[in-house]
């Protein structure tokens, strides 16, 4: 099937304007887009997943010291590094879990079993008294977490009309710093005062609670329901997501490629070493880059960066928590209008621009250079950049270009490598800071950065403004 999708695909692939006719059928497409605001709701409530995870990535940053101290491992930095491994840990699960469930039962009811782990793991954070039961509450947490942003993403491309589908897909990164951030200003007070740390994994238990009543609420993929036979339910959501003068063309569209009656059987070996092979080494190697950019080290290193140049450290956050947000907006408004490609070739060649500017500072000895501001502004221009289309572009484009048939398995396993690079990046960052100077850490960075650049402009298709079915049909091969 994907004998053609190989790295020089690019320039032999079917172009996908002249190929819109194969889904036509030499008839006229509608005139008018389906109102937007029908689905705004629907993804609205599915961005609380991403929220959430968000949330939990920040949510020990501040308080972690008084929190060593309440359950006795203070100082023990191994122990303070398993109260945040353990939930990438968890994480991983989850991920791995997220494809078979989202086609197994729905991904609205996958939304739900995400929240319950996330609830659970952050009242039984709240209320420890040792170590142990932070371990298996931050256990839990992790597997929601791990769960919800794949579930997400399929979820967000599946029910989004086409000529606003990257516009929705960049508030997953949106919601995910506007809960970075509300984990930052909950947790300002945990050090003045005494059990305050509680509260903020009690407060997270309202929106994964919302998540799970709020999905009773909204529409199931008409997708999903298409490929399980149910024809008459993807009807009634698509005429909740579109409006009843789109049902007809949609389904007709849906038709044309997906075929309810099939087997939807997909064996690990199939996208592992079969004929899906090069969409799922394309999409793990966009989230391996992604990571190996550098980004998570950057924003664990960040408030020591600014603290360096007499920056407070809360208020070296939010300068970060800024940019992010800064640039997830501005991926918002751009990304129907640009298309992902183009943003992803400007977010790791930008990142590359402030990683050589890190590196040019970390180079200089001399403590009246402005080396110091150099790394600051390095460091922020690198978070914007980052949140301009790195950030947001892979958790959309993949589940554009992956079949409908492999979708949500595929979208697991390339969550999957994102964990496992994040895990070992977070790790082995500050030990490689200690045994090799900074400028060779940072060049590595770059590198990596430069090689994303190249990756993306060989292997990435745009997808802007396509229908899901005219995705697939021009990533076919010709017969």
């Amino acid at each position: 099937m994907y004998k053609r999708f190989s790295f020089k695909y690019n320039s032999n692939l079917i172009d996908m304007e002249d190929n819109s006719g194969l889904l036509q059928g030499g008839k006229d497409s509608e005139v008018s887009n389906p109102s937007w605001r029908l689905s705004l709701p629907h993804v609205l409530v599915a961005t609380l997943t991403s929220f959430l995870f968000g949330y939990h990535l920040g949510v020990v940053n501040e308080p972690m010291e008084v929190i060593s101290a309440d359950l006795g491992f203070n100082g023990n930095t191994l122990a303070e590094g398993l109260v945040v491994s353990t939930c990438l840990g968890g994480a991983l699960v989850g991920s791995l879990l997220s494809g078979w469930v989202a086609d197994g039962i729905g991904r609205r009811m996958a939304f739900q079993l995400s929240a319950l782990p996330m609830i659970a793991g952050a009242a039984m954070s709240a209320m420890t008294k040792t170590l142990a039961g932070m371990l298996l509450g931050r256990l839990f947490v992790g597997i929601g977490m791990g769960l919800g942003p794949p579930v997400a993403s399929l979820y967000v491309t599946e029910v989004s009309p086409a000529f606003v589908r990257g516009t929705y897909g960049s508030f997953i990164q949106i919601a995910t710093c506007l809960g970075l951030m509300a984990a930052l200003l909950i947790g300002i007070p945990a050090k003045e005062t005494v059990g305050w740390w509680r509260v903020c994994f009690g407060v997270s238990t309202i929106p994964a609670a919302l998540l799970a009543l709020a999905m009773v609420f909204c529409a199931e993929s008409p997708h999903w329901l298409y490929k399980q036979g149910r024809t008459e339910e993807a009807e009634t959501e698509f005429e909740k997501l579109l409006g009843g003068s789109h049902v007809k063309s949609a389904l007709a569209e849906l038709s044309k490629f997906d075929r309810g009656d099939e087997p939807d059987s997909v064996k690990l070996s199939e996208l592992l070493f079969g004929r899906h092979f090069q969409v799922v080494f394309i999409g793990s190697t966009l989230f391996a880059l992604q990571q190996l950019s550098g980004i998570n080290a950057i924003f664990y290193f960040s408030s020591t960066v600014f603290k360096s140049s007499g920056v407070p450290s809360n208020l070296a956050n939010v300068c970060v928590g800024i940019s992010n947000l800064a640039g997830s907006i501005i991926a918002m408004l751009l990304m129907d209008r640009l298309g992902r490609k183009l943003l992803l070739l400007w977010s790791f060649s930008g990142m590359a621009v402030a990683m050589a500017l890190q590196v040019v500072a970390a180079g200089s000895h001399s403590p009246d250079s402005g080396a110091v501001y150099l790394s600051v502004g390095g460091t922020l221009m690198f978070v914007l950049m980052f949140a301009l289309g790195a950030g947001p572009v892979p958790g959309l484009l993949l589940p554009e270009i992956f079949p409908s048939r492999i979708r949500a398995k595929a979208m697991a396993i390339c969550m999957s490598v994102h964990w496992v690079i994040n895990f070992f990046v977070g790790l082995l960052f500050l030990h490689l800071l200690e045994k090799m100077r900074p400028q060779f850490l940072y060049s590595g960075f770059a590198t990596f950065c430069l090689i994303a650049v190249a990756f993306v402009k060989r292997n990435v298709v745009e997808t802007k403004g396509k229908s899901l079915q005219e995705i697939e049909i021009a990533l076919l091969p010709q017969e």
